[in-house]
């Protein structure tokens, strides 16, 4: 795979999982195909975090904001937090955020509520947004749409839904970002749904150290394994593995605002 330039466009590289190696881990990426990279925070500690990464790293990117997970911990001024964290060098986007009735781990009402703040938010700061969600399209939808002249664009991540419901969001003007969970025997649905995705509405992602794709599942992931994802939506696509590359890189540049000129020669002084 000579000369491919992939974009990661979510991983959590502050992980507990990457404690033990954790800078010779992210080194080593750009050797291994890996362009660029977006480390997203889950609640105001890990936005940090993502931020002193992104920071130290040439190659890396952050998102901030708080996941629907956290939401009911969040502080009853986390909005006035989490704006000074947004302006800061190379946050490219407000997330994750989102709905999560899979689980459950906060109030079906604070996660709405949670989330339609931080979507205001974004849209006055005009950030894109990476958005969770998972068991809630029909309320997802709705919410979308109650926003419908306010929408600040992003990407609905790790995706798993419908052909249907994946156009459904890029009419309202977002992204579709698949992981490797489209590698696995039983993925017929998100499969269907990323031959329905407009090529310039397609982004890819590893949501690492989680999800790793086949012939990896079940060891930590991490950035790189990104081709893997790459490689399955070229093949699903009937196109060179290095052309999915360069749209899915040049999508994430666009939506997160991002320049390529010198970052190679940043990532060469590591």
């Amino acid at each position: 795979m000579a000369d491919i330039r992939l974009f990661d466009s979510h991983c959590h590289l502050d992980d507990p999982r990457f404690d033990e190696d954790r800078h010779q881990m992210i080194q080593a990426l750009p050797a291994q195909g890996l362009a660029y990279c977006v480390t997203v925070g889950s609640d105001l500690p890990s936005s940090e975090r993502s931020i002193a990464l992104a920071a130290r790293y040439p190659f890396v990117y952050a998102a901030a904001g708080v996941h629907p997970h956290e939401a009911a911990q969040a502080p009853g001024d986390y909005l006035e937090q989490l704006r000074p964290l947004l302006g800061q060098d190379k946050v490219v986007a407000l997330g994750e955020i989102g709905l999560d009735y899979h689980y459950d781990f906060s109030p079906r009402d604070v996660q709405r509520r949670v989330f339609l703040e931080q979507l205001d938010l974004a849209y006055e700061l005009q950030l894109p947004v990476i958005v969770h969600m998972r068991e809630a399209h029909g309320d997802m939808i709705d919410l979308l749409r109650s926003r419908a002249d306010r929408l600040p664009g992003g990407v609905l991540h790790c995706f798993s839904g419908s052909a249907q419901s994946a156009q459904e969001y890029e009419r309202l003007g977002f992204h579709i970002s698949f992981a490797g969970p489209i590698t696995f025997k039983n993925a017929d649905k998100p499969l269907a749904a990323a031959q329905a995705v407009s090529p310039d509405r397609l982004l890819i992602e590893t949501d690492s150290p989680y999800l790793a794709p086949v012939p990896l599942r079940g060891k930590r992931n991490n950035p790189a394994n990104v081709r893997h994802v790459c490689e399955r939506l070229a093949a699903l696509r009937d196109m060179p593995v290095e052309e999915m590359a360069r749209i899915t890189c040049r999508n994430a540049q666009r939506l997160f605002g991002i320049e390529a000129a010198g970052n190679e020669e940043a990532i060469s002084a590591l």
